[in-house]
């Protein structure tokens, strides 16, 4: 089973590109059940031809709706998520190009053009309300969180927008935290992402809807409604326990900083007591001096029993992921919008060409860095290396967890493309991108 699975869509012609023409493109399946695809502009003064390796497991043509990339990518997994494993999944390609109509979707009252998200989400829930008829002392639902990366910073969409911090904690691990709230008797408490539980589809569809329309937009030089961030929607199979257990680990962890600031201020008070300064204005040990190590040992002693409570609810959430008679829960899908990948202006003509503000073409620049980040991480990943370049970007950090709790081959990425002319350019290039995590895959 390949790595990383890779599809690729084309999407119609809008109105406006009609007068421009349509590229010539063409599809060659090889012996391994891959597909290869070839283009060619349609003057030659627009671009050379081009064809790609054979790294494609399916090629949707403009006719194909939602619901057929969605039975085809998504659906297969389903059975993997039941079972404990996660999956995720990338929409990769230029801004217009129909990324977001895939993975998050327009049209939300047609069933056949749901995202694949909402897609998914549905019929989790479906394989949810027969799992809990049959074990009714625990009941599973889905809980989702969404946010946008921004330059260098994530956007808690669950949380109008909030902006938070992406840090590399000492577990290891990278976490997305937001605004510190300060509580009463000095607790401290950083706030994480918000993830919202939900026990029926209609209210994970409404809750969805409100927060996608807190994404940022922007001209891009191809698409002038461009979504100018990444989007990641993360749906994780929970139960009630598991969340009252989380929200117990952060009542401890809020209740450790105070003393654990206190064990520091008291160490450092009684260090700096056994300085004494010099003549020359310097500073040395004072020998008639000796720390009051009583006191410094009670309040580590504080410090520890603190500790010791945190550990208890981290090991608490583990015993309830571990019990559960249910193998899916904590088993996450993760959904991917990536943003436009943006090409200069001289590339373009007609519509496609659009004026971009300063920030605009500077956020343009960290998108391009961001997705070469993530193309080189996908075939480190791809070809099982040892060293994996997670921290080149930000959005490469955050993902970094969802690579390596997902099993391989459980990863797609989907290129979304246009046929349009004036888009050659923009289209090749992510051809090559895909083409080139495909065959890095096979």
């Amino acid at each position: 089973m390949d790595p990383i699975n890779v599809f690729a869509r084309w999407r119609p012609l809008s109105k406006s590109e009609i007068d421009f023409g349509e590229i010539n493109y063409g599809i060659t399946a090889d012996s391994g059940a891959l597909y290869s695809v070839a283009i060619k502009p349609r003057v030659s003064t627009e671009g050379r031809p081009w064809s790609s390796s054979p790294a494609f497991h399916t090629i949707f043509n403009p006719k194909y709706r939602n619901k057929h990339v969605y039975q085809a990518v998504v659906a297969p997994c389903i059975p993997k998520v039941l079972r404990g494993e996660s999956c995720s999944f990338f929409a990769y390609g230029h801004s217009g190009s129909g990324k977001t109509h895939t993975i998050l979707g327009y049209d939300y009252q047609d069933t056949e053009e749901l995202g694949l998200c909402l897609a998914a989400s549905r019929q989790l829930f479906d394989a949810l309300h027969l799992i809990n008829e049959e074990n009714k002392e625990q009941r599973l639902g889905i809980g989702f969180s969404l946010f946008e990366l921004r330059n260098k910073s994530a956007f808690d969409l669950l949380n109008h927008g909030t902006q938070c911090h992406v840090r590399q904690g000492p577990d290891g691990k990278v976490h997305i935290r937001g605004k510190t709230e300060i509580l009463e008797e000095g607790k401290v408490r950083v706030c994480p992402i918000i993830q919202r539980s939900c026990w029926g589809f209609e209210t994970l569809k409404e809750e969805l809807i409100e927060a996608i329309g807190r994404r940022a937009e922007g001209a891009s030089s191809i698409h002038d409604q461009s979504s100018r961030t990444h989007a990641v929607l993360e749906l994780e199979i929970v139960s009630q326990p598991l969340i009252d257990a989380r929200h117990a680990l952060y009542d401890r962890q809020s209740e450790l900083v105070p003393v654990g600031k206190r064990a520091t201020d008291i160490k450092i008070e009684e260090e700096s007591k056994g300085l004494v300064r010099t003549p020359d204005g310097g500073w040395t040990l004072n020998p008639d001096y000796r720390p009051n190590q009583e006191r410094i040992e009670a309040v580590e002693l504080e410090k520890a029993q603190f500790e010791a409570r945190v550990t208890d609810a981290e090991d608490r959430i583990d015993q309830i992921l571990a019990s559960s008679s249910s193998p899916c829960l904590g088993t996450k899908m993760v959904f991917v919008d990536l943003a436009g990948a943006e090409y200069s202006e001289g590339n373009m003509s007609g519509p496609a060409s659009m004026k971009q503000t300063s920030q605009e073409r500077q956020e343009g620049r960290q998108i391009n860095t961001d997705l070469l980040a993530l193309k080189e991480v996908m075939r480190a990943w791809s070809r099982n290396e040892e060293r994996i370049p997670f921290r080149s970007s930000t959005l490469t950090m955050v993902l970094r967890e969802h690579f390596l709790n997902t099993g391989r081959g459980n990863s797609t990425i989907i290129v979304t493309l246009s046929p349009a002319a004036d888009q050659y350019a923009a289209t090749l290039n992510s051809l090559k991108y895909a083409s080139l995590v495909g065959a890095a895959s096979t």
